[in-house]
């Protein structure tokens, strides 16, 4: 037995048995300790930020951690895009990256680097081990810290403390001390304030508490006292549709945003920071809410935010459930002629089936269809938390493998979908249940929105060939079929209807390119 052995054993008694990987040669004795636990399930990505994109992606569905495998700094490097959105969604995940030998790093050899420079920014732990009998400590704690933040947690293995020897022990898993639960002091001074601020005040819900028994408490609460309930201007994760409470994200336009909470003097975070601009414009402020609006926190990411909302809706007599809205869709008939972004979001909105799980960067071409989907089935919403595009083919990964029983739809502009297209890949060996929905208008429709946010009105060639996906255009339905994903291409809202129906009875990866 060596170090690489114990790193698997000590994972998988903690169960972290999914292990995304891309490995290089400093991470052979950890591949060949791979093949040695049959328990471990292993899923190779063609490039990191697939492998760190599907590890987020799991932890979101599963609350649990995977492991990743990164050859060195380059390999981590590659993958931190997709940590950024994973630890801005406080998704557990625990980094497994190779590194030369402990003695070989004072020779410089080209893959040296600051493994430790590169991995803080986007981590919430970080530990180089230093021998192989310190593996098993330095595992466990890896799993600690990424289940209790929750966070990213990245530990860093040269290769002679994975292939030096240890001694077999029996492994005991980590126990985790249960989530803790806010004093009642608290609940009381915002019961207080917002019996003060009656009809005047809003509850922005992210992490557990922007799950299913989350929301429901907090609708009761904004129901019993006329208030509103919000969402992250990109929620990580929300429960949706009929029979569960509308929670509205907070919009990502900066003047929209500023509307949006205009008449709101009391604002309560439930797991979430205070709501800011996405970016500073000239004139504009920074902060969201108006001045003198009161910002309440009730509860950070670590806690039992699910708890806290049924101590509070219990404080304030709030605990009748509220009333069904009706959310059936109207009769009108569906639209037809040239696909937009709106008519591709409203047709997959009426046709999304119950428990999908929606991965969506839409970004701004299928902004609409949080909106439109309101109506729809039960289901979950997964959107860009930290705003690093390349988030959603990955995610798509690692939420169809943490629930292979449903399915997976991935939602993505084609400017965001090139980032990351090697995840169709892994879908096909997979054999992963997710339909990927491309908005192909053929440009980064975003910049251009951002130009304008700016006051540029007028686009010359060097911005427009910046921001133009022409001459060539990618051609969805090739790069798909060439990464083993069946795929077809629509042009009108009658054939995009009719391929999506098809493809959604069907199991396995597919992909529609949208021609809008």
């Amino acid at each position: 037995m060596n170090g690489a052995d114990r790193l698997c054993d000590v994972l998988l008694a903690n169960g972290v048995d999914i292990c995304f990987a891309n490995p290089g040669t400093s991470e052979m004795h950890f591949v060949a300790a791979l093949d040695r636990k049959p328990a471990m399930r292993c899923v190779l990505g063609l490039f990191e930020g697939v492998v760190t994109g599907a590890a987020d992606g799991y932890a979101r569905m599963t609350r649990r951690p995977a492991a990743t495998l990164l050859h060195t700094g380059p390999g981590l490097a590659n993958g931190l895009a997709n940590l950024h959105n994973a630890r801005r969604a406080r998704s557990p995940i625990i980094n497994i990256v190779g590194d030369h030998a402990s003695y070989h790093l004072q020779h410089d050899a080209p893959l040296t680097s600051d493994i430790e420079g590169l991995a803080a920014p986007m981590s919430d732990w970080v530990r180089r081990v230093e021998s192989a009998d310190a593996v098993g400590g330095a595992v466990a704690d890896a799993y600690r810290a990424a289940c209790s933040t929750p966070g990213v947690a990245t530990l860093i293995l040269p290769a002679d403390s994975a292939w030096n020897p240890v001694e077999a022990t029996l492994l005991a898993p980590v126990v985790l001390p249960p989530k803790p639960t806010l004093p009642m002091e608290t609940i009381r001074s915002v019961a207080g304030a917002i019996r003060e601020h009656r009809g005047r005040f809003g509850l922005v819900v992210g992490g557990d508490a922007a799950l299913e028994i989350g929301t429901e408490w907090a609708g009761r609460i904004a129901a019993a006292y006329y208030g509103r309930v919000f969402a992250d201007m990109l929620p990580a994760r929300i429960a949706r549709g009929r029979g569960r409470t509308p929670v509205k994200p907070i919009p990502y336009p900066i003047d929209l945003a500023i509307e949006s909470l205009r008449d709101i003097d009391l604002l309560i975070l439930v797991g979430v920071p205070e709501p800011v601009a996405f970016f500073a414009y000239p004139g504009k402020p920074t902060r969201l809410v108006r001045e003198g609006c009161i910002v309440l926190t009730l509860g950070g990411c670590g806690d039992d935010l699910a708890a806290a909302l049924e101590a509070l809706a219990d404080e304030l007599g709030a605990t009748k459930p509220t009333a069904p809205v009706d959310t059936t869709f109207p009769a009108a008939s569906p639209p037809r002629g040239q696909l937009t972004g709106d008519t591709v979001s409203a047709i997959l909105a009426r046709q999304l089936p119950e428990g999908a799980i929606l991965c969506n960067e839409g970004s701004i071409t299928g902004r609409r269809f949080y909106e439109f989907s309101e109506q729809a089935p039960p289901h979950d919403f997964l959107s860009i938390r930290g705003g690093s595009i390349g988030f959603s083919i990955p995610v798509a990964v690692g939420a169809a493998i943490a629930c292979p029983d449903r399915k997976v739809i991935t939602y993505v502009s084609d400017g965001s979908g090139l980032y990351t297209l090697q995840g169709l890949w892994t879908q096909a060996r997979e054999n992963l249940d997710v339909l990927t929905v491309v908005l192909a208008n053929r440009a980064y429709a975003i910049l251009l929105a951002e130009l304008r946010n700016l006051g540029v009105n007028e686009v010359g060639r060097n911005a427009t060939r910046m921001m133009s996906l022409t001459d060539p255009a990618p051609d969805w339905v090739h790069l798909a079929q060439g990464l083993g994903v069946e795929a077809a291409s629509a042009e009108s809202c009658e054939a995009f209807s009719d391929i999506l129906a098809s493809a959604l009875k069907r199991r396995g990866p597919f992909l529609i390119e949208c021609l809008i």
